[in-house]
């Protein structure tokens, strides 16, 4: 791999199209685009070594699925994805199946990720993403994706940052790919995880509120003003 596959969310985020993102140039060399320059050099590093392994590093889903992995993988996170022994190991073989055995195994021993008192909301978030998935991707991959963003929600920080994506236009490429329906409620044009929290909320006739990691959030008091 000669170099890092990035998404080319800045031209396709209001196309939404199928097409491979564009490579962009080496960490080192000047980037086409500003977004990508604050990027942390470790997950692009890393993100490559997963490209690297990819079964197909051109499919947009195997490059949206590196850079989620890398984010948490640099940290000795990985854990934190949320996804349970079996689908990890189906996740590997479906878009990194040139990865060498002890990554298929890197999880064996870790417990599931402590949820505690917020189960009940990733139980609920994971099942109202899976209603709404696109029809033009891999239904293994929606529900993979599901479970890192309902966990994703339970940190303390922008939805972009808490997967380790480089900004909302990520998240919308992401979110658009493969919860297309859902995407087109937020006509309020909402941050994204307080968007996700809301719907959850609606969807069991509760009274929308922040998610279990928005009041860590550096703008908490902007999106939730006069909340505790």
């Amino acid at each position: 791999m000669t170099g890092v596959i990035w998404f080319d969310f800045l031209h396709r985020a209001a196309a939404m199209s199928d097409e491979p993102p564009s490579p962009v140039a080496e960490p080192a060399a000047p980037s086409r685009e500003p977004l990508f320059v604050s990027l942390d050099a470790r997950v692009a590093e890393r993100t490559a070594k997963w490209l690297a392994a990819a079964t197909d590093a051109a499919s947009p889903d195997t490059q949206l699925f590196a850079r989620l992995i890398a984010a948490r993988d640099v940290r000795d996170e990985l854990v934190l994805l949320g996804l349970p022994q079996p689908a990890w190991r189906a996740l590997l073989e479906r878009h990194f199946m040139h990865a060498p055995a002890p990554v298929f195994a890197s999880l064996p021993g870790l417990p599931p990720v402590d949820t505690s008192e917020h189960a009940a909301f990733v139980e609920t978030l994971n099942a109202l993403l899976l209603t709404y998935a696109g029809a033009a991707v891999d239904t293994n991959d929606v529900r993979c994706l599901a479970s890192i963003i309902a966990h994703a929600c339970l940190r303390p920080d922008h939805l972009w940052r808490d997967l380790g994506l480089a900004g909302r236009e990520e998240v919308t490429w992401m979110l658009t790919r493969y919860f297309p329906a859902l995407v087109l409620l937020n006509v309020d044009n909402l941050r994204w995880k307080k968007f996700l929290a809301q719907q959850r909320a609606l969807s069991l006739g509760l009274q929308p509120g922040p998610a279990p990691g928005c009041p860590g959030c550096e703008d908490y008091g902007h999106c939730f003003p006069g909340h505790p």
